[in-house]
């Protein structure tokens, strides 16, 4: 006799809110005991001294236990995997080393120093348990168990290396030091640095090869703009959807380790990422997996919002997921705080005499032609005016599995036509957005020839449409500069300037065969 798939009746799930469909499952399958996150316990580094840290209490975040028979393993016999570094608030003297083991293990650490032959100091790990019982989705009785070290007062500009660890399995001892890594922390000044930035990757050949091709780009820190690893395949954040799998994270995370056990991997979260089945806001999972900065806005469940600051650029992640009329598993569910802190975030850093680019991240498109999804209303009603001004120099969107790249934009329509090769002055023409959605996922299509570098074909207006609150809206549109369908992704080399000088942002989109398919520079003037 079949098990039956544990869910929300078809029937309710159509009529109810993430939250309802969330206490519903609660209500009805008792095996499902959610449990406050504990606090992190975190050590203090400076250069090649470590200082003690203090405990921090983690934001109050409901994960999902693992039985509590489960035992511990011989450490020995058991490796981490899966290593991954986010910045904390601060990435000039804050970083987070993540790291999965596939069972129970005991006294998980980190060793870190500033020479591989000098990791002495020890910090405890924290561990955070999410388990998937069968019947939910596709998955299988299953428990991941995440560990994260948060590391504080580190020295900026400097290069540590670290190993992960546990009872049985010393990083230090000579046959494991291929196991280490590095990670270097953010300048005290302006520099040049680079950064990459992608959208839905998920798992398989193109986002491994994607992946391979960033870590030869040297970036500072990498974006990942939504649709993570597509452990739910149908991105609607319901628990009605099918053919969920938690196992899909422990490969996605294996995947990209070769590139961020050693850059920061700072995502922001899609409609896939919203697995319902962890919490109400749909994020108890990625909480269990990611620990990024908390600076975001008080109590509007969105774990994937913050911001951060590297040299002269700071970088700006929101979670379109709030104001999306396509997808509204999440809509509204920040009560406007997101958009309210958004405007605090950009009034701020416009304000500072450090920050000359603002970047901002997120998932669904502002500006696409695509034929999947196109362009979301929520975000031009929502954010747009406030990209605008407070002339934010750089959008970076996924959702559409392409590239894509818009004239500079004001007020719906191009201010300036924006060639390949051509310079944008935000300050004076408005806003460039760039859909980067081809990391690794099947391609989308768009209805419009593809244009991009050596292969140029200009066309006049695109046919497309908008998603608003009462459906879809076509519209035609004259901005859609650069269209490319195939993987790629997007590489940007920051180049500050003296005061009153022309600092520049030089863009570029990166095919996975390493060929360039476009590039522009926004440039502003350095205060």
């Amino acid at each position: 006799m079949d098990t039956p798939r544990m869910g929300v009746p078809e029937q309710l799930a159509e009529k109810m809110t993430m939250a309802e469909q969330h206490e519903y499952l609660r209500a009805t399958f008792s095996r499902r005991n959610m449990i406050r996150g504990g606090a992190v316990t975190i050590g203090a580094v400076a250069g090649g001294a470590f200082v003690p840290g203090v405990a921090q209490a983690a934001a109050p975040a409901q994960r999902t236990s693992a039985p509590a028979s489960a035992e511990k393993a011989d450490g020995a016999l058991v490796a981490p995997f899966g290593r991954h570094l986010a910045f904390g608030n601060d990435p000039r003297t804050e970083m987070t080393v993540s790291w999965q083991v596939p069972v129970a293990v005991s006294r998980p650490y980190i060793r870190i120093g500033a020479h591989p032959w000098d990791l002495s100091r020890k910090i405890e790990a924290e561990v955070r348990t999410l388990h998937t019982p069968a019947g939910v989705g596709a998955s299988g009785d299953h428990t991941q168990y995440y560990l994260h070290a948060k590391l504080t007062h580190l020295r900026p500009g400097r290069t540590y290396y670290y190993g992960v660890g546990h009872a049985g399995f010393d990083p230090a001892a000579p046959h494991l030091l291929g196991t280490l890594g590095t990670f270097t922390t953010a300048p005290s000044h302006a520099e040049p640095f680079t950064f990459t930035a992608f959208g839905d990757e998920g798992v398989g050949y193109h986002g491994l090869a994607n992946d391979a091709l960033l870590l030869a780009q040297n970036p500072a820190f990498h974006l990942h703009a939504g649709d993570i690893a597509y452990a739910d395949p149908a991105g609607q954040g319901k628990t009605a959807d099918t053919g969920f799998d938690s196992r899909i994270w422990d490969q996605f995370l294996a995947q990209t380790e070769t590139v961020a056990k050693q850059v920061p991997w700072m995502p922001a979260y899609g409609n896939h990422d919203m697995e319902a089945w962890y919490s109400p806001n749909g994020y108890g999972g990625e909480e269990a997996r990611w620990t990024l900065p908390d600076n975001g806005p008080d109590k509007a469940n969105l774990p994937g919002v913050y911001s951060f600051v590297h040299g002269n650029t700071a970088i700006i992640s929101l979670d379109a997921n709030d104001i999306s009329f396509e997808i509204p598993a999440n809509l509204g569910i920040s009560g406007g705080t997101q958009t309210k802190w958004l405007e605090t975030q950009l009034k701020k850093y416009r304000a500072s005499k450090d920050v000359d680019f603002v970047v901002v991240f997120f998932h669904h498109c502002a500006y696409c032609t695509s034929t999947a999804h196109a362009s979301e209303g929520g975000v031009r009603q929502e954010w747009v005016p406030l990209f605008e001004k407070y002339t934010v120099d750089l959008v970076i969107n996924g959702h559409n599995h392409q590239y894509e790249r818009t004239d500079v934009i004001k007020n719906n329509a191009v201010t300036k036509k924006l060639p390949i090769g051509g310079t944008a002055y935000p300050e004076t023409d408005g806003v460039v957005y760039v859909t980067a959605g081809a990391a690794g996922r099947s391609l989308y299509a768009f209805t419009a020839p593809q244009s991009y570098e050596g292969h140029e074909n200009e066309v006049e207006s695109v046919a497309s449409f908008i998603n608003l609150k009462d459906g879809r809206q076509n519209e035609t549109v004259a901005w859609s500069r650069v269209r490319y369908l195939d993987y790629s992704f997007l590489r940007v080399d920051v180049t500050p300037a003296p005061k009153g000088r022309l600092a520049t942002l030089k863009v570029r989109g990166i095919a996975e065969t390493g060929e360039e398919v476009d590039h522009f520079t926004v440039a502003r003037r350095a205060k």
